[in-house]
């Protein structure tokens, strides 16, 4: 079974759908964010493996936390469409992490890519395109 990683804490950020899943931790700052979860039974499909809306949901978490936190004060971003490539699975007492590899922020839109990995290998990758409200 895998540990939390050297430098992860608690995300001192979440919502009662993080609450459910969690504890997710973090580690970094802004783009350089990275968001780990150890998985757990309760995050199994009916294979036994991580279930495809988890990596999904921590798709999204990774690269909206990542690039709301990249601006001080964080952006109130609004994700508009997420595509996600499933590559692998994840067992049961692995550790999952989510690390940003690509963003880019206009006025109105961001755009994210995010790179799941369990150890060296990728498990998915996703691609985000957010709303960036008016008033931000």
């Amino acid at each position: 079974m895998s540990t939390i990683p050297e430098g992860f804490v608690a995300l001192p950020r979440s919502s009662p759908l993080l609450d459910l899943i969690g504890p997710v931790y973090c580690r970094g700052l802004g783009l350089q964010l990275e968001v780990g979860l150890l998985i757990e039974p309760r995050h199994a499909n009916g294979r036994g493996t991580l279930h495809g809306g988890v990596l999904a949901t921590l798709a999204d978490v990774g690269m909206g936390y990542a690039m709301a936190f990249s601006s001080d004060p964080p952006l109130p971003l609004i994700t508009a469409s997420m595509h996600l490539d499933y590559l692998g699975s994840v067992k049961i007492g692995e550790w999952l992490s989510v690390r940003l590899e690509h963003a880019k922020r206009g006025r109105q839109m961001a755009f994210a890519t995010v790179v799941l990995e369990v150890g060296e290998r990728t498990v998915a990758r996703a691609n985000g395109v957010f709303a960036v409200p008016l008033e931000a």
